[in-house]
């Protein structure tokens, strides 16, 4: 929710193989015993513990600054001390402002896309954030301020830290005591037990391997494997999940692990988290690993949830890379735009398809995990 938003881009990454082991499927000869976290790796100083300081203004002027005024006022019907100081994050969804309520730092999210799916994801949040009001997760999240769900618009306090990773895809390999950090508030999410009737289920398995078949990124064998292991999963008791565990999620500080953005949490087949997690850490292997071996501790049933959620999640990244690929492609360069005339930086076209091109390795690698799984049953 804080990090700054930037366009669908790839990080500028060599293309290098998979390491052995790394796969979402351990070699038969590794015990995949329970892994409480990452090992190695020394702590560094958190960056940015503290609150930063706010200043500057808000630009109100033209077409964007309407919209900013609108979202303001939305803000002050809901909560009026409100002071605007700062735009933090602008997209065609929403825009977030950072401004101080009293003595205390807030930040305010306004929805601008009032299309019914948005609409109804934003209202999705702010029902997360007021069931925590009562029912206080085992990690920390932002404390609600406000919120008004028929307008799309909230309220929350702004924790002090700095992001795991500004980029959806890590550029490079996050250092072991971040990774570390962000595991251990994932799985202690997923070893929370809501209230009954708290939170549904933002995924209906089914539904989505079917549209992604009917979209050609899933083949017929992929269909067929991921019905069996899903007919195998039938019974299988649901895992309460962040829905949206990536690393641009997690504020760091020296207080402990704060996840942010809580728009898909709800009950999912168990590994739903992890699986994203692993999807963005394709340049750290050894982290790769331990997620795979705490994935499938449970046994057989959390192995095959964890592959079944594995391929949906890759599957979306790549339709979401190919999108801004198709996109890229369309759209003109802009002037100074690093390029051949830059040496050692890639046109963002190119970086998108090394990514790309990484995302559907990864998918090949999980679908022969899937292929084994299937012929163990």
């Amino acid at each position: 929710m804080y990090a700054a938003s930037s366009a669908v881009s790839a990080p500028n990454r060599p293309y290098r193989p998979q390491p052995q082991g790394s796969g979402p499927y351990l070699d038969p000869s590794q015990s995949p015993g329970a892994v409480s976290g990452l090992a190695g790796g020394r702590n560094r100083r958190m960056q940015g513990g503290g609150p930063q300081p706010l200043s500057g203004r808000l630009d109100l002027s033209g077409p964007q600054g309407a919209q900013l005024r609108a979202a303001v006022a939305s803000v002050h019907r809901i909560c009026p001390e409100f002071h605007p100081v700062q735009v933090l994050r602008r997209s065609g969804k929403s825009v977030l402002l950072v401004g101080t309520t009293g003595r205390t730092t807030a930040v305010a999210k306004c929805l601008l896309d009032h299309s019914p799916a948005w609409t109804e994801r934003f209202r999705h949040e702010i029902a997360a954030y007021r069931a925590f009001v009562r029912h206080r997760p085992p990690v920390r999240v932002p404390r609600l301020v406000a919120a008004d769900p028929d307008n799309c618009t909230l309220v929350v306090e702004r924790m002090p830290g700095r992001i795991a990773s500004l980029q959806r895809h890590p550029t490079e390999a996050p250092p072991r005591a971040d990774v570390r950090a962000a595991l251990g508030a994932i799985c202690r999410v997923n070893l929370w037990r809501p209230p009954a009737g708290m939170f549904d289920m933002p995924l209906e398995y089914g539904k989505r391997i079917a549209h992604f078949h009917g979209l050609g990124l899933l083949t017929d064998r992929d269909l067929g494997d991921l019905q069996k292991l899903l007919h195998g999963l039938s019974h299988t008791q649901g895992q309460f999940c962040h829905g949206d565990a990536l690393l641009n999620n997690v504020l760091l500080s020296p207080a402990g692990p704060v996840l942010l953005d809580w728009d898909h949490a709800g009950w999912y087949l168990p590994g739903y988290d992890l699986a994203t997690l692993w999807s963005v850490l394709g340049d750290a292997p050894v982290a790769r690993r331990q997620i795979s071996q705490l994935a499938q501790a449970a046994g057989p049933a959390a192995r095959d949830a964890f592959l079944v959620n594995l391929m949906l999640v890759l599957t979306r990244e790549i339709r979401r890379y190919e999108t801004a690929v198709q996109r890229t492609m369309r759209e003109p360069t802009p002037t100074g735009t690093p390029g051949p005339g830059h040496p050692g930086a890639l046109a963002a076209g190119e970086e998108q398809r090394l990514l790309l091109r990484r995302l559907h390795d990864d998918c090949q690698m999980a679908r022969r995990a899937v292929r084994a799984a299937v012929g163990t049953r």
